[in-house]
């Protein structure tokens, strides 16, 4: 394994721009989405747009914590917490601005449509508080389980070494952040039931599950050109 790159400054000296941005962006996107609910037909079944995102967010997780280590991938999912809150003030800031939005304009609707879009923007702040929790809990427990399971599997790093890696701790990840945000938000303010918040939790990580499923070669490949040694089977016994 790549020895852990603590310091910010050295960080971002090394980690392609691309893994940062897109970490970033799925963060926001994964927030922002989470404000509309998903119709499952199914009362005990609930799910929000959020998991379109979240799939992304751990894989930019999983090839951080691969090439750089788990205390580099936590300090730059730290980082992109960071960004999200700065982007949800500047939401709030833009909904409070005196304005109408382009999608209110319909007779007869209007106030009710643009302040409806400024509260999606603007965002609530139990839902933020509650999301950031989620995701520092979760990115934790995710970033080093994969540097577990790496140990356990004696550091190799074939694509199969890299799947279960991957796989494993998305799942439990992704379960730890449904979990937590369902007990913090979605019970206390929205009174889901406990069969809710944990339906809505497993099936949220089985769903963006597949998604890592699908994308993870494509994970592999940008670890691949990360640490050119990826290509070969053994690892390299570092601390």
């Amino acid at each position: 394994m790549q020895k852990d790159r603590a310091s910010v400054g050295q960080l971002l000296d090394n980690i392609p721009p691309i893994i940062l941005s897109l970490l970033v962006l799925s963060v926001v996107g994964m927030n922002l989405l989470a404000n509309k609910s998903i119709d499952t037909g199914v009362s005990w079944l609930a799910l929000d747009c959020g998991i379109l995102f979240s799939w992304l967010t751990f894989l930019c997780m999983d090839v951080t914590t691969h090439c750089f280590g788990p205390k580099a991938a936590t300090l730059l999912s730290f980082a992109a917490v960071g960004l999200n809150l700065m982007m949800a003030g500047i939401f709030f800031i833009a909904s409070k601005i005196p304005g109408v939005w382009g999608e209110s304009f319909v007779p007869g609707s209007e106030a009710v449509l643009n302040q409806a879009l400024n509260n999606t923007f603007g965002g609530t702040w139990f839902i933020i508080l509650g999301s950031s929790i989620a995701f520092v809990v979760s990115a934790v427990v995710n970033n080093f389980l994969n540097y577990g399971i790496g140990l356990a599997l004696g550091n190799r790093n074939g694509f199969g070494t890299f799947a279960a890696r991957s796989y494993i701790s998305t799942f439990v990840g992704q379960f730890t952040d449904n979990i937590t945000f369902a007990l913090i938000v979605s019970r206390n303010f929205f009174g889901w039931t406990l069969l809710q918040c944990f339906t809505c939790a497993i099936t949220g990580a089985v769903l963006e599950l597949l998604f890592e499923v699908f994308f993870s070669p494509m994970g592999y490949q940008i670890a691949k050109r990360l640490r050119p040694e990826l290509a070969g089977e053994p690892a390299r016994q570092e601390a």
